[in-house]
């Protein structure tokens, strides 16, 4: 059976990036029938932010990307689900130890007392010399008295990785292919620090191995690190498992996508007021193509469509517009109750609309939420859209827009639809609709000469949503007052 995972660092608000390999981690364990597992990898502790854990299963939870064993967020509760626990590494540092001690035992990893002050100047004299920094190996070869010595001295101490000498390395990535490396080009890697804590290299295999990962599909960053992990597992003589490494997402300059140009965590997007389907449907797409030209995807859809084999080898570029475009089209498809639900806090915030008057004024939000359906492509615009809808201090500068309130027709229907404005007891929808086809039939003004200067008249815009709507919204006094100001452009 399929077993994958998303093994995060709680290091701070989770990048796009980051849900974006969790995803792609879940849609392939629910293709396959398989599981998808969440595990934390907090070995470096220096880099630990206070509440990062809980916003990580916030964004798993909210966009839909939920594991379906180890750490998790159920009714508000932090908890940890699964036969393989504990699922947080540093609770795990016991087992940790006992595979230390096996490398150490046959030889394949060895004490290193050497300070980071010695460490240091090593690395900056093969600098000099134009060399790779790497360790020199002054450790390898201590003999057990002088390890003896050394830990009854109390030295500080890490446990390194011993590479054989011109040994070849191979693995096969399912994205890139075979994939050699010879250790003479690899440094000893650190596997336990000086703290007790293991590095990345030794706790993901250990955990990987006992946890029964299948697959591991994880950023490109980590394939230089891959044959390391690779010779761990020759070294404990296990199965390694499948390894996908997904192309990076990029910013416009095609460099690895940074905060520098814009948002880049999921709260960020959450924030502004992206679904969290739209935003899951948008990442889906980048580093991987389905097989037809399909764009819009539900979550089961996804599942269906997702294989390993179309993740694509290069960098993906991170389109804000494709985003915007894709995040508008779910707007649209809202249903009124949710689109209502999404864009109140946003209005509530902008002081549109008092927290106290949300429950009394639903009418009026289901209204505004049609009119702005087809305007916003995230829900942080709706207050400024609004804005604009309602703003009455309107000033018509477009020559075409001019040019249509200068023809005969226009003059005939201002004076039509003041007078059947007037003449209304109220101005809803429904009587809106009715004037304007009165008009249309009484004053043979018809098509663009109707509905386009009437337009301009009550919004000073020759596009946008539903004019009936707006008269709603507007209400007959401020509808009035508008086509009337619309008047002087018309001389």
């Amino acid at each position: 059976m399929v077993r994958d995972r998303f093994a995060p660092s709680p290091t701070g608000n989770v990048h796009v990036g980051s849900l974006r390999t969790a995803l792609y981690n879940y849609l392939y364990a629910k293709k396959m029938g398989g599981e998808f597992l969440l595990r934390l990898e907090d070995t470096d502790q220096t880099r630990l932010e206070a509440g990062a854990v809980e916003n990580l299963l916030d964004a798993l939870n909210l966009t839909g990307v939920i594991p379906d064993e180890g750490l998790q967020k159920i009714n508000g509760t932090i908890t940890q689900a699964g036969a393989h626990g504990p699922y947080i590494q540093s609770e795990r540092l016991n087992i940790y130890k006992k595979y230390i001690d096996i490398l150490l035992e046959m030889g394949q990893a060895y004490y290193c007392f050497c300070s980071k002050e010695r460490l240091e100047e090593v690395r900056n004299a093969q600098k000099e010399k134009g060399e790779t920094p790497r360790y020199d190996g002054k450790c390898r070869e201590l003999t057990k008295d002088e390890i003896k010595k050394n830990l009854e001295a109390g030295l500080p101490y890490t446990i390194r990785l011993k590479f054989p000498k011109n040994h070849v390395i191979r693995f096969d990535d399912l994205v890139r292919g075979v994939i050699e490396m010879n250790t003479d080009d690899l440094d000893d890697q650190v596997l336990l620090k000086a703290d007790g804590f293991p590095t990345y290299h030794m706790a993901v295999v250990v955990d990987d191995h006992l946890m029964e990962i299948t697959h591991v599909i994880r950023g490109e960053e980590w394939l230089p690190s891959t044959p390391k992990h690779v010779y761990l597992y020759e070294c404990f003589g296990w199965d390694p498992p499948y390894f996908v490494h997904l192309p990076n997402i990029l910013n416009d300059d095609r460099k690895k996508l940074s905060k520098r140009q814009g948002d880049v965590s999921v709260g960020d997007f959450l924030a502004k007021g992206y679904l969290p389907e739209a935003l899951v449907n948008f990442l889906a797409l980048l580093g991987w193509s389905p097989e037809t030209e399909q764009e819009i995807f539900s979550m089961a859809e996804l599942i269906d469509a997702f294989d390993l084999s179309r993740v694509n080898k290069s960098g993906a570029v991170f389109d804000r517009a494709k985003l915007n475009w894709m995040n508008a089209h779910y707007i649209k498809e809202l249903p009124i109750d949710r689109l209502v639900n999404h864009l109140t806090p946003f209005l509530v915030q902008a002081g549109l609309l008092g927290s106290n008057e949300v429950h009394d004024k639903q009418d009026w939000l289901i209204k505004i939420a049609e009119l702005l359906r087809e305007r916003i492509e995230y829900f942080a615009q709706a207050p400024q859209e609004l804005e604009v809808i309602l703003n009455s201090d309107i000033v018509i500068t477009d020559p075409e827009a001019l040019a249509l309130l200068q023809e005969e027709s226009s003059k005939r229907l201002f004076e039509a639809i003041v007078t059947k404005i007037e003449a209304s007891e109220t101005l809803d929808a429904n009587r809106g609709k009715a004037i304007l086809k009165e008009i249309q039939k009484e004053e043979k003004i018809k098509g663009k000469l109707l509905y386009m200067p009437s337009r301009i008249m009550i919004t000073g815009e020759m596009h946008g949503p539903d004019l009936t709507l707006i008269m709603d919204v507007l209400g007959k006094d401020e509808v009035l007052t508008r086509i009337k100001s619309a008047a002087s452009f018309m001389k």
